[in-house]
């Protein structure tokens, strides 16, 4: 996605280039640095190359979140579980959040932006909101589930944070200090238990500094990271993280980590949300930047999964939401460790089944939708293209020149 600078002079490491998203998720361009032969980054359906790093980052961060779920239903009375599934909530969303916020920063208002935010995020959430709430009525045998486009019900949350807050980009862009107001924003979130349930607005604005904090990142951070001292810190790292949340499972709150109440909902005194928000955020960093550093930065079996991983995130749901409406998780023999064990290969295999390529063309129409019908024609998105097909041929040399200056 990115190149070292090795560059001289006033010659500049350019940003990657303007691509289109996957189902909402900006996806990977160039690599951070310069690969091997056998390394360098494929090209998407776009035609613009995708970075082997960020796919994997992407791909391993929806298994986490695919385990945490399966885990839920099970860990009541395993203090291992429970401790291993607090780290794992601690940085598994966090490192999803700013992978999407770094491939924002160059979201603004241009027309076919706007068009891709449409049919990215908002048709996908209305046709998944609508899905889940048919889908708790029937499974679940609760006739009165509404279906409220205002309340949204497990998962599909996450798109109506990411279209707040790329929305919001340009402002974030702006501001001298973003991650600091964003951080205010969200400690002043956590003791206003008024906001409401209304598109489940304190999981937007808790999780909020996560998504600013990639959009201030630049290359060198994620090179920082992936160095080998620090994937060889992380191994005492997330050891001690082990240790203090098998110590704190018993008195710990797990919904802490959900950021979807105030302090107050959660039978607090209001100033422990503030509190709260700056020690997960510190706790999540450290696991994230750990994580990172594990994420390997070569093409594994895996890499072409990274761009179908909204599917897998939004499509899992059903699977283990209808296996726990239906009480298949109630088993005795589920809570006893070879259950878990075979819980968990279960949702590692569902949710990496999902993000495969015939899954994403099934669901593309609801994921991707193209509808060049309900937009108008943008006269500037055109001559933007006619440009790019005419200069194709002579921009080609100056591309090449410019590969080999970042390179």
């Amino acid at each position: 996605m990115f190149h070292s600078d090795s560059s001289s002079g006033h010659q500049r490491t350019p940003l990657p280039p303007a691509q289109r998203p996957a189902a909402g998720v900006p996806s990977p361009r160039h690599s951070p640095e310069r690969p091997a032969p056998e390394n360098r980054p494929t090209k998407g359906e776009s035609g613009k190359k995708r970075d082997a790093f960020f796919d994997n980052a992407k791909y391993l961060a929806i298994v986490l979140v695919a385990m945490g779920h399966s885990w839920e239903p099970v860990k009541a009375h395993n203090q291992f579980l429970k401790a291993l599934y607090d780290v794992v909530y601690t940085l598994h969303m966090p490192a999803f959040i700013i992978i999407s916020g770094f491939f924002s920063r160059s979201f603004d208002a241009r027309p076919d932006r706007l068009r891709r935010l449409v049919t990215g995020v908002v048709v996908p959430y209305v046709l998944f909101e609508t899905a889940y709430s048919l889908f708790k009525r029937y499974v679940g045998h609760t006739p009165d589930q509404p279906i409220s486009l205002l309340d949204p019900w497990y998962l599909t949350w996450f798109l109506c944070a990411l279209f707040v807050w790329r929305l919001t980009t340009p402002i974030w862009r702006q501001l001298r200090h973003p991650l600091a107001v964003a951080l205010v924003v969200a400690m002043a979130a956590s003791v206003s238990p008024d906001i409401g349930n209304d598109l489940d607005m304190q999981r937007v604005l808790q999780f909020l500094p996560y998504f600013v904090l990639g959009l201030t990142l630049r290359p060198e951070h994620f090179r920082l990271v992936r160095r080998w001292s620090v994937r060889i810190a992380a191994v005492p790292v997330f050891a001690v993280a082990l240790a203090v949340a098998y110590w704190a499972a018993p008195q710990m709150n797990t919904a802490w980590f959900y950021h979807r109440d105030a302090a107050q909902e959660l039978a607090a005194p209001w100033w422990v949300g503030p509190l709260m928000v700056l020690a997960l955020f510190a706790c999540s960093l450290v696991l994230t930047a750990c994580f990172y550093s594990w994420v390997p930065g070569r093409r594994m079996w895996f890499t072409s999964l990274g761009a179908g991983t909204l599917y897998g995130y939004l499509l899992h749901g059903f699977l283990l939401k209808g296996a726990d409406l239906r009480g298949w998780f109630e088993q005795p023999w589920l809570h006893r460790p070879l259950g878990v064990v075979l819980v968990t290969l279960f949702a590692v295999t569902a949710v990496t089944l999902l993000c495969t390529p015939p899954v994403q063309r099934v669901f593309r129409f609801a994921m991707e939708p193209r509808m060049e019908w309900a937009f108008r024609r943008d006269a500037g998105d055109a001559a933007r293209r006619r440009e790019g097909t005419s200069g194709s041929a002579g921009g080609a040399a100056r591309g090449a020149s410019r590969e080999r200056v970042s390179a």
